[in-house]
């Protein structure tokens, strides 16, 4: 997270705001944001018909809105949302609306440091993306799966560059859909293109397509694999060799493939959410060994621990020596790290957080409609109304916990010495 070493590491506890002594000052308050650090609670708040504005900490953005909705916080603790002034939508940061409008906006997007802050937009029938208030040249007629760059300020989306009729089925198999990477459309034309993936640098974009009505693959700046399947799900780019990885299905099951060829020797009914450590030296997955089951895969080789209902969110420690994920069974949720899951089962648990130096896990979660946080299975705050996932401190000695409690929202340094 951009800028945690700064952060304010040594107050305890620090009551930030008393959310019940503002709301009476406006018709009505929407849920609430924190930013990243802690330091600011955020809300959409009406004033009057078509009059909102955007309440942090107790104070009211100068700038009201007709509308207001989407409130988020950058990386970087920049408030964000997406507004409406004169029936054109727009992005305002921190209270000011950038200067492009648009018949509407959506999908607020951040680069990983939150530097580069984009959206979709449509004006007058068209679609593309904004980057830093600056619209792309080109618009389309159709656009979906919109993918902003780790770093850069790169922007792509899955689009449609040819006209067919809804009953000109021959056109559309000709292929009418690319990715446009910047707005510029790739020339190489699909059946059928989705989701797709930037590398680090930005110089390598891939996508999912369709070659024909039966046939799929993945594209890389605009070239298919030389190899096809039957089926395949989102690619990830190695960030060290810039090799392209995704899942694809062969003969009725599912594996991974890098630049096209099948890299791992195991079969299951499902694998998709492929993720490398952190050192480029491991590769995991979710999938699904037996019909119902869900569980993580290292390399090929599949964890004993099966989930039910679902797994989702699996995150490598920084040492890339570790895994956790969260896994769903009979309608309960739990943490399951390295194998183990935890004893405690919850209403709802949200991906778990790696210390930097990779010995503790900590995850928000909900229990009987009250949330709370947890640090190796172990709760270490009282419940609370609501809270936010937990942020360690850069030497790994402390843990930054955001809660409401009875309407005050609070920001506090909680020692993990003193956690027994």
């Amino acid at each position: 997270m951009p800028g945690r070493k700064n952060w304010d590491w040594e107050t305890g506890e620090k009551l930030v705001t008393d959310i019940n002594g503002v709301k009476g000052s406006y018709n009505w308050i929407e849920e609430p944001y924190a930013s990243p650090d802690g330091e600011k609670i955020a809300s959409i708040v009406n004033l009057d018909v078509d009059k909102f504005g955007v309440c942090v900490n107790g104070g009211l953005w100068e700038n009201t809105f007709d509308k207001i909705w989407h409130l988020r916080y950058s990386p970087d603790s920049r408030l964000t949302a997406i507004v409406s002034e004169m029936e054109e939508w727009s992005i305002a940061v921190d209270g000011n609306a950038w200067d492009n409008k648009f018949s509407y906006v959506w999908n607020t997007m951040f680069s990983d440091g939150g530097l580069n802050i984009a959206a979709a937009f449509q004006q007058d029938g068209e679609y593309g993306i904004v980057v830093n208030d600056v619209p792309w040249e080109n618009l389309f007629k159709n656009m979906n799966c919109m993918c902003l760059s780790p770093y850069g300020p790169y922007s792509s989306a899955a689009v449609q560059v040819a006209d067919f009729g809804e009953g000109e089925i021959f056109k559309f198999q000709e292929g009418a859909y690319t990715i446009a990477l910047n707005g510029i459309p790739w020339d190489t034309r699909f059946v059928n293109v989705w989701n797709c993936a930037f590398s680090s640098d930005g110089a390598i974009v891939a996508a999912e397509v369709r070659l024909d009505l039966y046939t799929y693959t993945i594209a890389v700046n605009g070239v298919p694999w030389n190899n096809t399947f039957a089926c395949v799900w989102q690619p990830v780019i190695h960030p060290m060799s810039g090799k392209v990885i995704a899942p694809v299905r062969v003969s009725g099951k599912w594996s991974i493939a890098e630049d096209g060829d099948i890299i791992w020797d195991s079969r299951f009914l499902q694998v998709w959410q492929q993720l490398i450590s952190p050192d480029g030296n491991k590769l995991a997955a979710i999938v699904s060994p037996t019909y119902g089951k869900w569980t993580l895969a290292v390399d090929g080789a599949w964890w004993n621990t099966q989930f039910g209902d679902m797994l989702t969110d699996a995150v490598f420690s920084p040492d890339s020596s570790r895994l956790a994920a969260v896994g769903k069974t009979d309608g309960k949720f739990t943490i399951i790290v390295d194998d183990s899951p935890w004893d405690s089962k919850f209403d709802m648990a949200w991906k778990p957080v790696f210390s930097p130096d990779s010995r503790n896990v900590a995850a928000k979660v909900e229990k009987d409609g009250k949330y709370f946080i947890v640090i190796n299975g172990k709760q270490i705050h009282k419940n609370c109304d609501d809270a936010w996932e937990p942020v360690f401190s850069p030497d790994s000695q402390k843990i930054l916990v955001k809660t409401i409690e009875d309407g005050k929202y609070y920001r506090r340094i909680i020692s993990l010495s003193e956690i027994k």
